[in-house]
């Protein structure tokens, strides 16, 4: 008997579903914040030795920002066939893509070995990780949302997005354990260890995904199938796609300025330590994981633009104070601070884009949709902040006001957005809906 026919009809139990939409998220931002964290303390000496420390952390960064190029691409391919055949087929390749990645970078010989190779296979497994991180988002969040029951979709949508402060707890806590090994074992073999552990975070995501049913609204919904799901999102839906991606922007931006560039600034310019940062964004993870379920309770009982204009107003200011907190050495300010921001501006934002942007498409232009909103700002809001970032600071002699000037422009333009945007917490999840 064919998979298809193993899942079809049947219907994944909340719980069920919620699973398998955790367990690809966790492995999708584990893999994402490993990256970042070892783009900004290891890669520069690991991949780019030649390099003034300056040009080797831009450089370090420029890989990172790699893998944002195919996440649009991986947002529209597995949306065209998320849309067209169903989401639970899409998600079993997704995750394999993402931490088969991971655990190959893992293996990856160092400039010191093969030279300029090193740096070359980096940038292809993060482009191929990228193809798969652009899937990941979109199917996982409608397999939490199309399976919510009436009034639900809210914290449904937020526990999905718990993958991402666990995944962040998970992968910052790693790497500041291995951060505490004498620096040849941490150049030579120690840096590693997070990267291989995606492996067996990878087998758990395949065995619980592998008999997930297809999502209820899927199969319930007899609307006749787009045959190119992105020419159809494009004509019915072109307010919402770019509403969507403009919304996303602060979320984007924030999270790569206080962390990615945030802990390698801090820790080279302002005598904040990188356990120090390290353990700051351990510590906004653990309270994000509390704060996330609250607000999406909270939208499915008061809406969800108010709560997501909320989070952008508070990294937008903040932002502003963010880097003088960490200048006055003060580790309990530095870690107020990282804590406001991550747990609570940007906390605000993305518990809720999955439902909210879901909620802005029809039933076979949905996958497509989030898929296409969330990587597009992904790639042109998160891939260039971090190099962004440290070359406007280094243009300015090492000042982070430019950051925080930049950060403040990103916020004011998703703030817009939500103003422009519908209130969708009572829309129902149906092909009929309107298209403004």
């Amino acid at each position: 008997m064919s998979d298809a026919t193993n899942t079809t009809g049947r219907v994944a139990t909340p719980r069920q579903a919620l699973t398998a939409a955790v367990s690809g998220s966790f492995l999708e931002w584990y893999d994402f914040f490993l990256f970042g964290t070892a783009a900004g303390l290891i890669f520069p000496t690991l991949f780019f030795p030649n390099s003034s420390p300056t040009a080797g952390v831009i450089e370090s960064f420029g890989t990172f920002a790699a893998g944002f190029l195919m996440r649009p691409v991986g947002a529209v391919l597995f949306g065209h066939f998320g849309d067209r055949i169903g989401r639970r087929r899409m998600l079993l390749i997704t995750v394999t893509l993402m931490g088969g990645c991971t655990f190959l970078i893992g293996l990856l010989p160092t400039y010191n070995t093969i030279g300029a190779l090193a740096p070359a296979l980096l940038v292809l497994l993060r482009l191929i990780q990228g193809v798969g991180i652009g899937g990941e988002f979109g199917g996982g969040a409608l397999v939490a949302l199309e399976n919510a029951p009436t009034g639900r979709r809210g914290i449904m949508g937020s526990i999905h997005q718990l993958g991402t402060p666990v995944g962040l707890l998970v992968s910052t806590g790693a790497f500041a354990l291995v951060q505490l090994l004498p620096e040849p074992s941490l150049n030579s073999w120690g840096w590693r260890i997070p990267f291989l552990i995606s492996g067996l975070f990878l087998f758990v995501a395949l065995y619980i995904r592998r008999a997930l049913p297809e999502t209820e609204t899927f199969q319930s919904d007899q609307t006749r199938q787009n045959r190119v799901p992105l020419l159809a999102l494009i004509k019915n839906h072109p307010k919402n796609v770019l509403i969507a991606i403009g919304a996303r922007m602060a979320d984007a931006v924030t999270f790569n300025v206080i962390n990615v560039f945030g802990i390698a600034f801090a820790s080279t310019h302002l005598g904040m330590s990188k356990q120090a940062m390290l353990n700051g964004f351990v510590l906004a993870s653990a309270v994000e994981i509390a704060v996330v379920p609250i607000v999406g309770l909270l939208s499915d009982r008061i809406g969800r633009r108010p709560i997501y204009m909320f989070g952008i107003v508070v990294c937008g200011v903040l932002g502003f104070a963010y880097f003088p907190a960490l200048a006055s050495g003060s580790v309990a300010l530095a870690w107020l601070m990282i804590v406001l921001m991550l747990a609570i501006g940007t906390g605000c934002m993305f518990a809720l884009q999955g439902t909210l942007f879901a909620e802005m498409f029809s039933t076979h232009t949905r996958y497509t949709g989030i898929g296409v909103a969330y990587q597009t700002s992904a790639l042109i809001g998160g891939a260039p902040t971090p190099a962004i970032a440290t070359a406007l600071a280094a243009a300015f002699s090492q000042s982070y006001w430019p950051v925080a000037i930049y950060l403040g422009v990103i916020c004011a333009i998703s703030l817009v957005c939500l103003i422009l945007a519908k209130e969708t917490f009572r829309d129902s999840l149906t092909s009929d809906r309107a298209t403004a």
